[in-house]
């Protein structure tokens, strides 16, 4: 009997997670009648994620001089990565947050894109919730876990020389917990059981989270990133969901009892 294939590794599933970033644009640009589901996300992120940013901006040089390096106390090469680091880790904080925002107060619309996107892949969506007030819920507890976040997204940042890389990295993964949050809730997973979820396949969902957190400081490609990446959350737990548990252990050939 041949043996199962072998599982993908680390940076094979971390670039599977990530794919479903542009795959969620591409689904949504080929779809007309998910427009209409995405317009009130896009123009509420366009408005908020815009005063995000200028949020971020306005901050840089008062937090840069209480955190920053001091001019000239470390060579340049230090000393120029970590301004720049930190301009990024500013800048997209308050992008994260206003993209928070737009998504909590979206959260009907992209319900319905998820629904609609998985209705084009498998024919029928999914539907474990308990009732729609239990899925509405649960939905609004992870958006406002999303929007608790950005603090710590911002304080990370605060950090020298390591602190944005740490950011990124938390930010991507409140992004991806986010994002794949319609397509859970419809499977009547609870946030503990979201949260679960996520560990078990946390190459590709941080993968997919650090390609958000990417898009969100690409200018007018992060005004349709909600929309595309709540599409790409539903593609990629489809995806995952026809794998089966990663955590599941290989079934080993059997012995010959015969000889």
């Amino acid at each position: 009997m041949s043996e199962p294939p072998p599982r993908p590794g680390l940076v094979r599933r971390v670039a599977a997670g990530a794919w479903h970033v542009p795959a969620g644009f591409a689904i949504l640009v080929r779809t007309p009648r998910l427009w209409p589901l995405a317009a009130v996300p896009v123009v509420l992120a366009a408005l908020l994620v815009f005063l995000g940013a200028v949020l971020g901006i306005f901050l840089i040089p008062r937090v840069e001089a209480q955190v920053g390096p001091t001019p000239g106390a470390y060579p340049v090469w230090i000393e120029l990565p970590a301004s720049l680091l930190l301009w990024t880790a500013m800048i997209g904080t308050g992008v994260f947050l206003g993209l928070g925002v737009a998504l909590l107060l979206a959260t009907p619309a992209l319900e319905q894109l998820s629904r609609q996107v998985e209705v084009r892949v498998r024919g029928a969506p999914v539907d474990s919730s308990r009732s729609l007030v239990w899925e509405l819920a649960q939905s609004l507890r992870g958006g406002f876990y999303f929007l608790l976040a950005a603090p710590g997204v911002f304080l990370l940042g605060l950090i020298p020389v390591i602190g944005p890389l740490f950011s990124v990295l938390w930010g991507g993964r409140a992004v991806a917990l986010q994002m794949t949050d319609p397509a859970l809730t419809r499977r009547g997973l609870s946030l503990r059981d979201r949260w679960r979820w996520h560990r078990e396949w946390l190459p590709e969902s941080q993968g997919f989270g650090l390609a958000g957190m990417i898009g969100l400081l690409v200018p007018f490609a992060n005004l349709l990133l909600g929309p595309a990446l709540v599409a790409g959350g539903t593609l990629m737990v489809l995806s995952l969901e026809s794998l089966g548990s990663p955590e599941a252990p290989e079934t080993p050939a059997p012995r010959d009892t015969t000889s």
